[in-house]
């Protein structure tokens, strides 16, 4: 069974021949975005090439978590945490979130110390995260098997369902006026005088002042047929889901051979806790200077893989005029097979820890593509060379949690208010400024 089961958006009928902002890509990012724009009185009109969710936004593993982010994402998910607590009653939808806290595991005396001194990110902000003891873990989970050092237990963390989030956020859009738009692909921008006058989609044009590019995966091919270069490169992350389970853990826990999080049904999502697939593609080559120091840290949990997908993105139109069908229309979701053997060991290692779900079930498998920059922080920017260009994309695996604050700041910066936080780690500009790119241990 291809990817997972997503609510169903029944996307708008007529195509509007005016807005003020369109917003690309019907992922949790935009999505959120289109809510906040429209509660604000703005006519957006919510562009999605396929079905709103399809990609990594239905595909993550529905962690909503503030413990061990890069610290400059911090105070931006902390806002995120406070959103999540009312989102339901906002979108008047289930989003499935609850906050049942998260765990980080810690096997010795160095990843102890490791956790405790990230802990320290999280001063001032009066969450409840804390380190425990081992025997403080064995007391919570008395039927585990691990032998732990300690763990770092994030209380005020939690979880939401990603099949329901990102419907439940574009509806809610809608139900405040915006345009939702499914199997309408943005084919480009038109611009007047240099700044963003319109887009051409699949289904004729639509006049407005400003774009939104939420387009995960596909961020970096849109916008290099502006002429933009945004550094970018796809991880492939694969996940199983299991049937219900009775007395295993509230907690989503991580490991460093697996990650689980319980679900709404009562069963588990989990995948390996540090390995993911990297497809050696074109833009490898193109970026391998830009993502070395990267690659130099993190080399240890990449798997990388010369195969097909070479010559898939290698046959990708790289520039296309707007009167002509896009790349976007011919493949409308991404849907990778996932790895076995990486989700196999997860389960493996979940099962020797919690034994309660030895006879766990496998329902389903999938996998996703993560949209990822150099520095593993995303970009939620203005872009200068278009004038009503902005860019909200490269969420590096930490997009889901932190996605209905990321569309609140990317909705500040649209409409020119005070942002809700200091969006100088995000912009756009810092590729190519001189800045010090780098990657900061989160995870």
């Amino acid at each position: 069974m291809p990817g997972p089961y997503v609510v169903p958006v029944h996307g708008d009928t007529d195509l509007p021949a005016e807005v003020d902002v369109v917003v690309i890509g019907g992922g949790i990012i935009g999505s959120s975005t289109a809510l906040e724009l429209a509660e604000r009185g703005l006519r957006v009109a919510l562009c999605e090439k396929g079905g709103i969710g399809q990609e990594q936004s239905s595909r993550n593993w529905g962690w909503v978590r503030i413990s061990r982010r890069d610290p400059r994402e911090v105070p931006l998910m902390a806002e995120a945490l406070r959103i999540w607590q009312d989102l339901d009653q906002r979108t008047g939808r289930d989003t499935g979130y609850r906050r049942a806290g998260i765990m980080f595991t810690c096997a010795d005396d160095r990843q102890y110390a490791d956790h405790e001194r990230w802990n320290r990110n999280l001063d001032g902000y009066q969450l409840d995260s804390r380190m425990i003891s081992g025997r403080e873990f064995k007391e919570m989970f008395p039927n585990s098997n691990l032998n732990l050092k300690g763990a770092l237990y994030t209380a005020a963390d939690g979880r939401a369902e990603p099949q329901k989030a990102a419907p439940a956020i574009a509806e809610a859009a809608r139900d405040r006026g915006a345009h939702v738009l499914t199997e309408c692909a943005v084919r480009g921008i038109e611009t007047s005088g240099g700044a963003v006058s319109g887009v051409i989609t699949e289904r004729g044009p639509i006049r407005c002042n400003a774009v939104v590019l939420a387009g995960g995966a596909w961020s970096n091919l849109f916008a290099g047929n502006m002429g933009i270069d945004f550094p970018q490169l796809k991880v492939l992350n694969s996940v199983l889901r299991t049937g219900p389970v009775e007395g295993g853990p509230e907690q989503a826990i991580w490991h460093s051979d697996f990650a689980i999080r319980r679900r709404q049904d009562g069963g588990y999502t989990i995948a390996s806790g540090h390995e993911n697939v990297v497809s050696i593609v074109p833009n490898s080559f193109r970026y391998a200077r830009a993502f070395m120091p990267a690659l130099m840290k993190e080399w240890r949990s990449l798997s990388f893989r010369l195969g097909l997908r070479f010559l898939d993105e290698a046959r990708i139109p790289t520039r296309w005029s707007l009167d002509e069908p896009s790349p976007f229309e011919y493949n409308r979701v991404l849907d990778p097979v996932p790895n076995r053997r990486l989700s196999d060991h997860a389960l493996a290692a979940a099962r020797r820890a919690f034994p309660v779900l030895e006879k766990a079930e496998i329902v389903q498998r999938w996998a996703g593509y993560i949209d990822v920059t150099p520095d593993a922080v995303p970009v939620i920017s203005a872009v200068g060379k278009v004038p009503g260009f902005y860019l909200a994309s490269g969420f590096s695996g930490h997009g889901f949690g932190i996605g209905p604050a990321a569309g609140r700041l990317m909705a500040d910066l649209v409409t020119n208010r005070v942002p809700v936080v200091d969006p100088k780690d995000f912009r756009f500009d810092r590729f190519f400024d001189g800045s010090k790119i780098e990657l900061i241990s989160g995870f």
